[in-house]
């Protein structure tokens, strides 16, 4: 085993960026007149962000307002996902927004055909929600990365445990 070398291919969140943008965006709201004596609000617990608002504009509105702000601090807006808008109390719409995390089984074993099929000298196997690829040279792992980065995925990837 000590003379194949790997690497992880995962797809994650960094939480405190999320937070801090979330911050940003409940700020942004605050100050904006277009939204002065609205039921709007952004709250965020754990890892779900919930948008809550008067109706179907200013919903969108807030939207744009938490994606400008994430997008400003480094996370890519392939990692969120909307539910439907929910009718909730006080005539008010509310909308769930999930961070995706990891990468997802289907998707997992995708890449690594992929990465099978590019006919490269590595092996890829999925370890919970990311991808290990292995090899017998540094070389051709720098080939898996670049190959990797070269997918259209729809999901962003990171390098991890190079070793």
């Amino acid at each position: 085993m000590a003379d194949t070398f790997s690497f992880d291919i995962v797809s994650r969140v960094d939480m405190q960026e999320v937070k801090n943008a979330i911050d940003q965006a409940q700020r942004e709201l605050a100050n904006r007149w277009d939204f002065k004596g609205s039921k709007s609000e952004i709250e965020f617990a754990k890892d779900k962000i919930t948008l809550v608002s008067d109706d179907d504009f200013k919903l969108d509105q807030l939207r744009d307002i938490v994606e400008s702000k994430l997008l400003k601090r480094g996370i890519d807006i392939r990692q969120i996902g909307y539910s439907e808008p929910q009718k909730a109390g006080g005539m008010t719409l509310r909308q769930e927004v999930e961070l995706k995390v990891g990468i997802p089984q289907d998707q997992a074993k995708d890449l690594v055909r992929k990465i099978k099929d590019s006919k490269l000298k590595v092996q890829g196997q999925i370890q919970g929600d990311e991808v290990r690829v292995s090899a017998k040279s540094k070389d051709d792992l720098q080939k898996a990365i670049a190959f990797v980065k070269g997918l259209d995925l729809p999901y962003p990837v990171e390098f991890t445990n190079y070793r």
